[in-house]
C-alpha cells in the first residue's frame, strides 16, 4: 500500500493524541487527516482495520486513503463536521457528566452486541499474549500468572474496540438527534467485552488529577461521575456491582500492557489493579 504525497500546508491542525495529530483540510470540509508520530506500519494497520470495521457496519468515520507529507504517514477520513468526543463534551459541560456517561454506555453496548467474522480480525487474547511477551517490566512469574488469567477468560466472537477510552467515542447533534461513532481503531479486535470495559474504568478512575485535566479536560471527580453513570447503564439495575467492580478492576490492570507498550515505561498506578488478584 503506497501512501499518497500531500502538502501539509493544505491542512490546519486541530488536535493531538498519544499516537498522532489530527488535521482538517482548509478548503474541503469533507476531509480530515490523522498523522502518526511513529512508523508507517501503524498507519497502514489502522487503515486496514478501519476499512474492515466500516464494512462490518460499525459506526465509524468512512476511511479514505493512506498519505504522507514526506516525513510522517497518516490516513484521510471523511470528516464528521461538528463532532465532539465524550471526554471533551464532559469536560466542557461537567453538569452533564451523567448524561454523557449513559450515552457512551449505550454506544458501547451496541458495539458489544456485534458478532464479527473472526477470520477478519485478531483475537484479543492473541493481541495481549504478544504484548505480554514483549513487555520488559513484568517478571517471568508475573507473566505466567497473567497469561493464565487471559487464557481462562471467556471466549466470544464479540467486537471490541481495543482502546475504549471515552475520547475514542464521538458524536454530533442536529435538531435534537445525536449520531455516534467510534474512532482510533488501531487496536480493534474481538473477544470478551470486559477487555474493553477495563479501559473505560482506567481512563475515568485510575489517573492522577493533572493527567485527567490535561488529556480529558476535567477533574477526577467529574470523570468518576461519568464512570458511575456509565457502569449503571452498561451493566443494568440488576447487576451485582460489587462483583462487577472486582472483575472490572482486573481487566483495567491488564490494559497496563497497552499503555506500557505506548509509553515504554512501567505504570504502577495501573498495575496495582493486578496485585492481590492475578498475582
Amino acid at each position: 500500500m503506497e501512501p499518497t504525497l500531500i502538502d501539509l500546508n493544505d491542512y490546519v491542525r486541530t488536535g493531538e493524541g498519544a499516537n498522532g495529530a489530527s488535521y482538517n483540510h482548509k478548503t474541503d470540509p469533507n476531509i480530515m487527516l490523522k498523522l502518526y508520530f511513529r512508523n508507517f506500519e501503524n498507519a497502514q494497520r489502522e487503515l486496514e482495520l478501519a476499512q474492515k470495521v466500516y464494512a462490518a457496519g460499525i459506526p465509524t468515520p468512512e476511511p479514505g486513503d493512506l498519505v504522507t507529507d514526506g516525513k510522517q504517514t497518516g490516513i484521510r477520513f471523511r470528516r464528521i463536521e461538528g463532532k465532539r468526543s465524550y471526554s471533551r463534551a464532559t469536560g466542557d459541560e461537567p453538569e452533564r457528566a451523567e448524561e454523557y456517561g449513559r450515552d457512551f454506555a449505550q454506544l458501547c453496548r451496541r458495539l458489544h452486541s456485534v458478532h464479527v467474522d473472526t477470520t477478519q480480525f485478531e483475537n484479543v487474547k492473541d493481541r495481549l499474549y504478544t504484548l505480554l511477551d514483549k513487555n520488559p517490566f513484568f517478571t517471568p512469574e508475573q507473566k505466567e500468572k497473567i497469561r493464565a488469567f487471559i487464557a481462562a477468560a471467556p471466549d466470544t466472537d464479540t467486537a471490541i474496540h481495543g482502546d475504549l477510552q471515552f475520547g475514542n467515542g464521538i458524536f454530533t447533534e442536529k435538531d435534537g438527534v445525536r449520531t455516534r461513532y467510534f474512532i482510533d481503531l488501531g487496536d480493534f479486535c474481538y473477544g470478551y467485552p470486559m477487555f474493553d470495559i477495563g479501559m473505560v474504568y482506567l481512563c475515568c478512575c485510575l489517573n492522577d488529577e493533572a493527567w485527567t485535566m490535561e488529556v480529558n479536560h476535567m477533574t477526577n471527580a467529574t470523570a468518576k461521575r461519568f464512570w458511575d453513570a456509565f457502569a449503571a447503564e452498561y451493566f443494568g439495575a440488576d447487576a451485582d456491582m460489587e462483583a462487577v467492580m472486582r472483575e472490572v478492576k482486573i481487566y483495567a490492570g491488564l490494559k497496563t500492557l497497552i499503555i506500557e507498550r505506548d509509553t515504554g515505561c512501567p505504570m504502577p498506578q495501573f498495575r496495582k489493579m493486578l496485585e492481590g488478584t492475578i498475582y
